[in-house]
């Protein structure tokens, strides 16, 4: 597992870590752009122009306040050039984030511009925009909201908004996810086809991607196959549940 953490020239460096000696680390939540900072990228520094640098470098800072010095991204921590990495990284993915010690979930169509301090009518101005956010559609953003015991959500201006914890009701309103699995109950309680109806509405740039997405929810592993079409990707998927 590869993480970031700060060099001392205030640039990301990447470290690796195997399972036996993981530090505590926070890890990065949000929806893909059309800049993002890829692997190649920060090996390279060329991802400094990119749009994508700016929610790197909000997550580093943020773990920095929670004092935590790794962080890990998934668009530079993972090299998707190598399809035995990429393969191995989605098979642990869930676990990645079920022990982070924080997962931040930038929301970079939430604003809190219009947020007035003292006019306590303004205080939830973000919520609509909260509730209609492309970050709760993704496939893979439903195990970065369910597999970790700390889940923040940021705006864009990376105010934040509350937590898992305190946005139960919202989230439940707009994912049908019961709050009793927000609040952490083994995921094993709930049935096969509840956890499915989950993801039902939720899309994924590959179909195959709708499998992969959510292999830790059901707590299996299988190779990945894509080309293999999004049909025998969820046939796999059942016969391995």
């Amino acid at each position: 597992m590869r993480l970031l953490h700060y060099n001392h020239d205030g640039d990301f460096g990447l470290s690796e870590f195997f399972e036996s000696n993981i530090p505590k680390y926070a890890m990065l939540s949000h929806t893909w752009g059309t800049e993002e900072v890829t692997f190649n990228d920060l090996i390279g520094g060329t991802g400094k122009s990119k749009a994508g640098y700016e929610k790197i470098k909000f997550c580093g800072d943020q773990a920095m306040r929670d004092g935590l010095q790794y962080f890990w991204v998934d668009t530079c921590c993972i090299d998707k050039s190598s399809s035995a990495e990429l393969q191995e990284a989605i098979n642990s993915m869930f676990r990645w984030f079920r022990h982070a010690a924080k997962c931040y979930v930038y929301l970079a169509d939430v604003s809190t511009r219009t947020f007035d301090a003292d006019d306590q009518s303004s205080e939830r101005t973000w919520e609509l925009a909260f509730r209609k956010s492309r970050w709760f559609s993704r496939g893979w953003t439903l195990q970065e909201l369910l597999a970790p015991q700390s889940v923040e959500f940021f705006s864009r201006e990376g105010q934040r908004l509350g937590d898992k914890g305190t946005l139960a009701q919202e989230i439940h309103e707009t994912t049908g996810i019961p709050i009793l699995a927000l609040e952490g109950t083994p995921l094993s309680e709930f049935s096969v086809d509840e956890r499915l109806s989950w993801f039902s509405n939720r899309q994924t740039t590959r179909g195959e991607d709708r499998a992969y997405s959510v292999l830790g929810l059901f707590d299996v592993h299988m190779p990945l196959l894509y080309g293999e079409g999004e049909a025998n990707a969820l046939r796999r998927l059942r016969e391995e549940i």
